[in-house]
Protein backbone atom coordinates (compact mmCIF):
# COMPACT_ATOMS: atom_id res chain seq x y z
CA UNK A 1 0.00 0.00 0.00
CA UNK A 2 2.62 2.36 0.74
CA UNK A 3 3.70 2.48 -3.10
CA UNK A 4 -0.16 3.17 -4.30
CA UNK A 5 -0.66 5.18 -1.78
CA UNK A 6 1.70 6.86 0.83
CA UNK A 7 0.17 7.00 4.60
CA UNK A 8 -0.62 10.74 6.34
CA UNK A 9 2.37 10.53 8.22
CA UNK A 10 4.67 10.46 4.95
CA UNK A 11 2.35 13.24 3.51
CA UNK A 12 2.71 15.39 6.72
CA UNK A 13 6.14 15.12 6.18
CA UNK A 14 5.62 17.56 2.96
CA UNK A 15 2.99 19.91 3.84
CA UNK A 16 3.46 22.51 0.94
CA UNK A 17 2.45 19.88 -1.34
CA UNK A 18 -0.66 18.80 -2.83
CA UNK A 19 -1.02 14.81 -2.32
CA UNK A 20 -4.93 15.08 -2.93
CA UNK A 21 -7.77 17.61 -3.33
CA UNK A 22 -9.57 16.35 -0.29
CA UNK A 23 -12.59 18.84 -0.62
CA UNK A 24 -13.52 17.64 -3.75
CA UNK A 25 -16.58 16.12 -4.08
CA UNK A 26 -16.42 13.05 -6.55
CA UNK A 27 -14.01 14.58 -8.63
CA UNK A 28 -10.74 12.61 -9.75
CA UNK A 29 -7.70 14.24 -11.57
CA UNK A 30 -6.07 12.05 -13.87
CA UNK A 31 -2.39 12.65 -14.75
CA UNK A 32 0.13 11.46 -17.10
CA UNK A 33 4.00 11.39 -16.71
CA UNK A 34 6.81 11.16 -18.36
CA UNK A 35 5.96 12.11 -21.94
CA UNK A 36 5.14 13.37 -24.63
CA UNK A 37 6.25 10.76 -27.26
CA UNK A 38 5.08 9.72 -30.63
CA UNK A 39 3.80 6.59 -29.60
CA UNK A 40 1.67 6.77 -26.70
CA UNK A 41 0.61 10.83 -26.05
CA UNK A 42 -1.46 10.74 -29.19
CA UNK A 43 -3.79 7.58 -28.56
CA UNK A 44 -3.91 9.03 -25.11
CA UNK A 45 -5.57 12.54 -26.25
CA UNK A 46 -8.05 10.45 -28.70
CA UNK A 47 -9.28 8.37 -25.67
CA UNK A 48 -9.67 11.37 -23.46
CA UNK A 49 -11.46 12.93 -26.31
CA UNK A 50 -13.51 9.88 -26.80
CA UNK A 51 -13.99 9.58 -22.79
CA UNK A 52 -15.19 13.67 -22.65
CA UNK A 53 -12.65 13.94 -19.40
CA UNK A 54 -9.65 15.83 -18.85
CA UNK A 55 -6.30 15.62 -17.77
CA UNK A 56 -2.83 17.02 -16.59
CA UNK A 57 0.05 16.29 -18.37
CA UNK A 58 3.43 16.39 -16.38
CA UNK A 59 5.83 16.52 -18.96
CA UNK A 60 9.49 15.83 -19.34
CA UNK A 61 11.58 18.97 -20.57
CA UNK A 62 13.97 16.74 -23.12
CA UNK A 63 10.85 15.11 -24.62
CA UNK A 64 9.05 18.91 -24.94
CA UNK A 65 11.86 19.80 -26.83
CA UNK A 66 11.82 16.73 -29.34
CA UNK A 67 7.84 17.24 -29.34
CA UNK A 68 6.46 21.06 -29.32
CA UNK A 69 3.74 20.20 -31.65
CA UNK A 70 2.46 16.96 -29.11
CA UNK A 71 2.95 20.03 -26.11
CA UNK A 72 0.73 22.42 -27.82
CA UNK A 73 -1.92 19.76 -28.89
CA UNK A 74 -2.43 18.86 -25.21
CA UNK A 75 -2.87 22.24 -24.45
CA UNK A 76 -5.03 22.89 -27.24
CA UNK A 77 -7.42 19.82 -26.66
CA UNK A 78 -8.19 21.19 -23.53
CA UNK A 79 -5.65 19.73 -20.93
CA UNK A 80 -2.75 21.13 -18.26
CA UNK A 81 0.74 20.96 -18.74
CA UNK A 82 3.12 20.60 -15.65
CA UNK A 83 7.16 20.29 -15.53
CA UNK A 84 8.23 16.53 -14.42
CA UNK A 85 12.19 17.72 -14.93
CA UNK A 86 14.30 18.13 -18.13
CA UNK A 87 16.15 14.83 -17.72
CA UNK A 88 13.95 13.08 -15.17
CA UNK A 89 16.47 14.46 -12.17
CA UNK A 90 15.39 12.42 -8.68
CA UNK A 91 16.00 15.71 -6.42
CA UNK A 92 17.08 13.24 -3.66
CA UNK A 93 19.45 11.37 -5.15
CA UNK A 94 21.34 15.13 -6.58
CA UNK A 95 22.70 18.40 -5.16
CA UNK A 96 20.27 21.01 -4.57
CA UNK A 97 21.62 23.76 -6.54
CA UNK A 98 22.28 20.82 -9.62
CA UNK A 99 18.01 19.66 -9.07
CA UNK A 100 17.05 23.19 -9.57
CA UNK A 101 18.93 24.02 -12.81
CA UNK A 102 17.12 20.95 -14.24
CA UNK A 103 14.06 22.09 -13.29
CA UNK A 104 15.03 25.76 -14.51
CA UNK A 105 15.66 23.84 -17.83
CA UNK A 106 12.62 21.48 -18.09
CA UNK A 107 10.73 25.76 -17.96
CA UNK A 108 12.03 26.54 -20.73
CA UNK A 109 10.00 23.97 -22.88
CA UNK A 110 7.24 23.34 -20.28
CA UNK A 111 5.35 26.60 -19.37
CA UNK A 112 3.62 25.98 -16.53
CA UNK A 113 3.70 26.52 -12.42
CA UNK A 114 3.22 22.65 -11.79
CA UNK A 115 5.48 20.65 -10.82
CA UNK A 116 6.08 16.96 -10.02
CA UNK A 117 9.29 15.43 -9.17
CA UNK A 118 10.65 12.39 -11.26
CA UNK A 119 9.36 9.12 -8.64
CA UNK A 120 8.34 11.32 -6.16
CA UNK A 121 11.94 11.77 -5.29
CA UNK A 122 12.00 15.16 -3.33
CA UNK A 123 13.49 16.07 0.04
CA UNK A 124 11.54 17.97 2.38
CA UNK A 125 13.80 21.05 2.39
CA UNK A 126 13.71 20.85 -1.87
CA UNK A 127 9.91 20.96 -1.49
CA UNK A 128 9.59 23.70 0.64
CA UNK A 129 12.26 25.48 -1.26
CA UNK A 130 10.08 24.67 -4.62
CA UNK A 131 6.80 25.32 -3.06
CA UNK A 132 7.71 29.23 -3.12
CA UNK A 133 7.78 29.47 -6.91
CA UNK A 134 5.52 25.97 -8.10
CA UNK A 135 2.99 24.00 -6.68
CA UNK A 136 4.37 20.71 -6.21
CA UNK A 137 2.57 18.16 -7.14
CA UNK A 138 2.79 14.14 -5.69
CA UNK A 139 -0.02 12.24 -5.67
CA UNK A 140 -3.28 10.35 -4.11
CA UNK A 141 -3.04 7.13 -5.97
CA UNK A 142 -0.50 5.84 -8.05
CA UNK A 143 -1.41 3.26 -10.68
CA UNK A 144 1.96 1.58 -10.96
CA UNK A 145 1.36 0.88 -14.56
CA UNK A 146 4.96 1.38 -15.19
CA UNK A 147 5.47 -1.87 -13.06
CA UNK A 148 6.43 -5.04 -15.94
CA UNK A 149 5.83 -7.50 -13.00
CA UNK A 150 2.14 -6.95 -12.71
CA UNK A 151 -0.46 -7.95 -15.12
CA UNK A 152 -3.05 -5.33 -16.80
CA UNK A 153 -5.82 -6.98 -14.13
CA UNK A 154 -3.66 -5.88 -11.35
CA UNK A 155 -2.95 -2.36 -12.33
CA UNK A 156 -6.38 -2.24 -12.81
CA UNK A 157 -7.27 -3.32 -9.15
CA UNK A 158 -5.12 -1.14 -8.00
CA UNK A 159 -6.37 1.84 -9.49
CA UNK A 160 -10.15 0.57 -8.56
CA UNK A 161 -9.20 -0.32 -4.92
CA UNK A 162 -7.25 3.49 -3.79
CA UNK A 163 -9.33 5.70 -6.03
CA UNK A 164 -11.78 8.17 -3.57
CA UNK A 165 -12.73 11.54 -3.47
CA UNK A 166 -10.10 14.24 -4.67
CA UNK A 167 -7.89 11.97 -5.49
CA UNK A 168 -4.87 12.83 -7.81
CA UNK A 169 -4.07 9.58 -10.01
CA UNK A 170 -0.71 8.97 -11.59
CA UNK A 171 -0.42 6.82 -15.23
CA UNK A 172 2.39 7.27 -17.62
CA UNK A 173 2.60 8.14 -21.32
CA UNK A 174 5.43 5.93 -21.80
CA UNK A 175 6.84 3.01 -23.53
CA UNK A 176 7.68 1.00 -20.49
CA UNK A 177 4.30 1.58 -19.11
CA UNK A 178 2.12 1.08 -22.44
CA UNK A 179 0.77 -2.41 -22.64
CA UNK A 180 -0.84 -1.44 -18.40
CA UNK A 181 -1.83 1.65 -19.02
CA UNK A 182 -3.96 0.97 -22.36
CA UNK A 183 -5.82 -1.38 -20.93
CA UNK A 184 -6.15 -0.28 -17.49
CA UNK A 185 -6.39 3.67 -17.89
CA UNK A 186 -9.57 3.27 -20.12
CA UNK A 187 -11.49 1.05 -18.55
CA UNK A 188 -10.83 2.63 -14.78
CA UNK A 189 -12.31 5.70 -16.49
CA UNK A 190 -15.60 4.08 -17.71
CA UNK A 191 -16.06 2.50 -13.97
CA UNK A 192 -15.26 6.02 -12.22
CA UNK A 193 -17.28 7.56 -14.75
CA UNK A 194 -20.30 5.29 -13.83
CA UNK A 195 -19.88 5.60 -9.90
CA UNK A 196 -20.62 9.49 -10.45
CA UNK A 197 -17.28 10.49 -10.68
CA UNK A 198 -16.08 13.62 -12.59
CA UNK A 199 -13.07 14.98 -13.67
CA UNK A 200 -11.20 18.29 -13.70
CA UNK A 201 -7.75 19.46 -14.27
CA UNK A 202 -4.59 20.76 -11.87
CA UNK A 203 -4.46 24.24 -12.90
CA UNK A 204 -1.77 26.47 -12.06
Amino acid sequence: MWIEQMPNWVRRLYPTVCWRKEDANKTLYLTFDDGPNTTITPWILDQLDELGVKATFFCIGNNAEKYPDLVKAIIERGHTIGMHGYSHTRGLYKNTAVFLQDIEQCAKWVKSNLYRPPHGRITPKQAKLLSKTYTVVLWDVITRDYDASLSPQEVEKIALKYTRNGSIVVFHDSIKAQKNMQYVFPRAVKQWLSEGYTFATLND
